[in-house]
Order: C-alpha cells, then structure tokens, then sequence
C-alpha cells in the first residue's frame, strides 16, 4: 500500500515538474499581462511617467457616454464583420464545392487561392493601394471605363467596400482549405444512395453535403468572426482609417489612442472592452453552431 501511494506520488511530482515550466510560460505571456491590462484600464496614464494616476471606472464611463469615436468604430467593425462572416464563407463553400470536383488544374487553382493567404495583410494592404491609386487610373485611361476613375480610397462607403474586398481576397483561401477537407470527409455512399433516390445536385448539397459541412462551418465562422472583429493591419496599410477617420474599426482607434496620442490607460480599458466583446459573441458562436452540429 505505501509502495503504491509512494509510485503515485512520484508521478505526480514528475507531472508538476514537466508542466510547471508551460504554465510559467503561459503566466507571463497571457495571465500576467491580462492582470497588468485591467490595472492601467482603471488609470490615466501616458505610457511615461512611472506612476500612473488611479481613476477608476472614469476610462470606461468616457468610452460609453461621450466617445463617438469609438461608437463609429464599433459600428464599423459591426458592419464590417457580419458582411465579411457571410460573404467569406459563402464564397468558400462555392469554390470548395466547384474545386473538390475532379479537374485537371484543380490542384493549380487550389494552390493560386491559397497563396494570397500567405501574404501579410500589411503588405497586401501596400499592394493594393497601389493598385487602386496607380494601377486603376491606367486601366481608365485605357479602356475608358468609368468604374476605375472612382476614388476607391477616397470615399467612405467605397473606401469600405475596398477593405472589406482585399481582406474576402486575402483569406478566403484559408477557408477553402477547410471546406474542401470538410467535403472530403462527407461519405460517398450517402451521395449514392440520393442519387439513387433520385435527388439532384441541389438537393444533394442542401440535404447532405451542406449538414455534414456543419464542423467546418463551425470552425471557418470561428475564425471568421475572431479575425474581422480585430481588423486592423489591412486598414493601417490600406487607408490609414481614411477619409475622415471613417474607416477607423475598434482595433485601430485603441492604436490611434495608445500609440498616437499616448492615452495609454484609456486605450487599455477599450482594448479590455475588445476582449470582453470577443469571448462574449465567440462563446455564443460556438454554443449555437455545435448545437447545430448535434443536430446534423
């Protein structure tokens, strides 16, 4: 018996001594600075001097009752997730769907969508402000269309269209690859026996292949709403929040506080504002697509 209780121990202590350095790691580079975060969300402070003023609850008092610019931000990012979410993930399914088919240039065009994905966001943003700004005025004066003569950067709602735009062109083949395994998962038999049945090709995606797509979609909606509420880089490359502070999304207003205007406790009290928002809408998100899941 103590021999037992003696081996049980032993292993116990093996297991603290492995797992202590991982938790250690993760202390300092999550824990602690979550902890440091709520402090200064709580102080007026320059990022400077090395005794920041206590205020309290003033920071997020100011965020919700007279700070329209992150209002503007929020709405923003609001419109700009729920239009990236749906249309990301409708586009990924369709070409998904077209690529699992057995074509000759299916890997080559898999391989094409793929590699903007590969790329920053930063740079993607520097290539395509190019594009606009440069490249977009020599297609217009040589085919005399009048589509490349607007000012893509210059207008707010255009200047929105083109973020969202760049960033659906950038990712979607991150998405893809996850439909695609997840149309490589679903059961031929089932596909067989519709057909059988007599189903077409609509309702076969509708009532089989779609349910059982219900894990990927999980997944690639999960990361679609994680990444567009934090949209920031394409934004800082692309317009600089332009024209007008109009496309200023949370993520870039807490940059434009913290970094810019060296309002280091009211920004850290949005940033912890972000964090909260995240985890609240990503619980819900995966809460109700694994129902779903269940369901299919």
């Amino acid at each position: 018996m103590l021999k037992r209780l003696g081996k049980e121990w032993r292993e116990k202590f093996e297991f603290g001594i492995f797992t202590l350095p991982v938790l250690i790691c993760i202390a300092v580079a999550f824990y602690i600075p979550f902890a440091m975060t709520i402090r200064y969300s709580m102080t007026k402070w320059n990022g400077i001097s090395k005794h920041p003023k206590f205020v309290g609850l003033d920071n997020f008092k100011q965020i919700f009752s007279g700070d329209t610019n992150f209002s503007d931000a929020a709405w923003f990012t609001i419109k700009y997730a729920i239009l990236y979410i749906v249309i990301v993930n409708v586009l990924a399914i369709l070409l998904a769907v077209l690529l699992d088919m057995k074509l000759k240039s299916t890997s080559w065009l898999r391989a094409a969508f793929f590699i903007p994905y590969i790329l920053s966001l930063v740079i993607v943003g520097f290539i395509w402000k190019f594009i606009f700004m440069q490249g977009f005025n020599s297609l217009g004066e040589s085919t005399g269309w009048a589509i490349f003569d607007l000012s893509w950067l210059g207008t707010p709602g255009l200047a929105f269209i083109s973020i969202l735009g760049v960033s659906i062109w950038q990712s979607i083949g991150f998405y893809l690859v996850i439909y695609i395994a997840g149309l490589q998962s679903v059961p031929e038999d089932l596909k067989e026996a519709a057909t059988v049945d007599g189903a077409g090709p609509m309702r076969k995606f509708f009532s089989i292949t779609l349910p059982l797509l219900a894990p990927s979609i999980t997944i690639s909606v999960f990361m679609a709403l994680t990444n567009s509420i934090k949209v920031f880089d394409v934004i800082l490359s692309l317009t600089g929040g332009g024209p007008g502070g109009t496309t200023y999304s949370i993520a870039y207003d807490i940059y434009r506080d913290t970094f810019q205007n060296n309002l280091y406790g009211y920004g850290t009290a949005k940033a912890l504002i972000l964090f909260l928002a995240v985890l609240v809408v990503t619980i819900i998100q995966l809460t109700v697509f694994k129902r779903r899941e269940v369901e299919a």
